[in-house]
C-alpha cells in the first residue's frame, strides 16, 4: 500500500514520499526495507533512524526528520494496529462444512461458513455469514452465532449461549458452563442450585485462551461489546461486564457483579461478588476488590483502596522489619529510663 493510502486509513499526515509503497509492518529493530515501522517515544530517534525500515510512523512531537518518509499521527500504537491489521486482512475462505463435522437437527447455517472436521454443532444452531469453526469446536443446543465470529480449536459453547457479530473465542474457552450455586443444609451437604440461565456475548469481543464464562442462575450472564478478555479468566454466573472493558489474565469477577464501561482489571485481580464498579474503574494486578467502586476510581491492593493510599502503605510496609527492630530498641530505652527514674524516686523517698 502507499504511504498517502495508509495517512489517509489513520488520518495521519505525510512528510516525505507520499507514493512509497510498503508491504510490511516491524518494530524499529526488525524492520527492513519494504516495512513500516512506528516510533513510539520520541526519545528514541536516535534507534528510528538507524532502522532499515523504509518509513515510520511518528507522535506529533517529533521533530523534522530530513530525508526519512514518516506519517504523523496522534497515537502512533493505535495507528500500528490498524494499518498492521489492514496488511494481514485477508478474504475469508468459505470451506463449507467439513464431512467429518457433526451437524445436529433444524439448524440455520449459512452458506458462507467454514467449518472444521471433529466440531459438533447441536440442534437447532443458528450460525450466520463468514463464521469460521475450527476442529473440535463443541456447540450446543440452541446457541447463536452472529457474522464473522471465529472460534477456534477445543472450545465449547454450551446451550442458549447468544454470541454476536465478530466475536474471537480462543482455543479451549467455555462459555456457559453451570455458575458455582449450592445451597448448605443442616448437615452441612451441599446441594445444586440449578443454573439456567444463558450467556450472551454482545459484538467484537474478544475471549482469551481458557477462559470460562459462567451460564447465569437465572436471566443472563452478560459480556458487553467490545470487551476484551485475556486468557485464564474465570466470569461467574449473572455477572455483566460494560462496555469496552478490559479483563486481564487470570482476573475472577464473583457472582452477580456488574462492571461499567471501559473498566480495567489487572492481572489476578479478584472481585467480590454483589458488588458495582462503575465506569472507567482502573484495578491493579493483584488487587482484591470488596466493595463498590465509584466512576473513575484508580485502586489496588489487598483490600483494595484508593491507589496512592496503597502505594504508600507498600513503602511501608517493605520497611516493617527496621521499624520493629527500631520499636523494640525504643521500648528497651524507655523500660531502662522507668527503671532509673523509680529508682532515683526511691532514694529521694529514703
Amino acid at each position: 500500500m502507499k504511504i498517502e493510502e495508509l495517512a489517509q486509513l489513520v488520518g495521519g499526515t505525510v512528510a516525505g514520499e507520499a507514493g512509497l509503497v510498503v508491504s510490511g509492518f516491524a518494530p524499529l529493530e526488525a524492520a527492513g526495507p519494504g516495512d513500516l515501522s512506528f516510533l513510539v517515544n520520541k526519545a528514541k530517534v536516535d534507534a528510528l533512524q538507524a532502522s532499515r525500515a523504509s518509513a515510520f510512523l511518528v507522535p506529533l512531537n517529533v521533530g523534522e526528520l530530513p530525508g526519512i518518509t514518516v506519517i504523523r499521527v496522534k497515537d502512533p500504537n493505535l495507528a500500528g494496529a490498524i494499518i498492521h491489521s489492514a496488511f494481514l486482512a485477508a478474504p475469508f475462505a468459505a470451506d463449507g462444512i467439513h464431512p467429518r463435522a457433526y451437524i445436529g437437527c433444524d439448524c440455520r447455517i449459512d452458506a458462507e461458513v467454514s467449518i472444521a472436521p471433529l466440531a459438533v454443532i447441536g440442534d437447532r444452531v443458528s450460525i450466520g455469514p463468514r463464521v469460521r469453526i475450527e476442529a473440535g469446536v463443541v456447540i450446543g443446543d440452541d446457541v447463536a452465532i452472529g457474522e464473522g465470529t471465529i472460534i477456534k480449536a477445543n472450545a465449547v459453547i454450551s446451550s442458549g449461549s447468544l454470541l454476536g457479530s465478530r466475536v474471537i473465542i480462543h482455543p479451549g474457552v467455555v462459555v456457559g458452563s453451570d455458575g458455582f450455586g449450592f445451597a448448605t443444609d443442616e448437615r452441612g451437604c451441599h446441594v445444586k442450585r440449578p443454573q439456567v440461565g444463558i450467556v450472551r456475548i454482545d459484538d467484537d469481543v474478544e475471549i482469551g485462551a481458557n477462559t470460562c464464562v459462567d451460564r447465569a442462575a437465572y436471566g443472563v450472564t452478560w459480556i458487553r461489546s467490545g470487551v476484551k478478555i485475556d486468557n485464564l479468566v474465570q466470569i461467574g454466573h449473572n455477572v455483566v461486564v460494560g462496555e469496552n472493558s478490559i479483563l486481564v489474565a487470570q482476573v475472577g469477577i464473583a457472582g452477580s457483579t456488574t462492571l461499567g464501561r471501559n473498566v480495567v482489571l489487572g492481572g489476578k485481580a479478584g472481585v467480590k461478588g454483589h458488588i458495582h464498579l462503575d465506569d472507567r474503574v482502573m484495578v491493579a494486578a493483584g488487587s482484591g476488590v470488596h466493595d463498590n467502586q465509584p466512576a473513575g476510581a484508580v485502586i489496588g491492593g489487598y483490600p483494595a483502596i484508593p491507589i496512592r493510599r496503597w502505594t504508600k502503605s507498600a513503602a511501608f510496609f517493605v520497611k516493617l522489619p527496621e521499624l520493629y527492630a527500631e520499636i523494640k530498641e525504643l521500648k528497651k530505652e524507655l523500660a531502662q529510663l522507668l527503671g532509673r527514674n523509680k529508682e532515683d524516686q526511691g532514694g529521694e523517698r529514703r
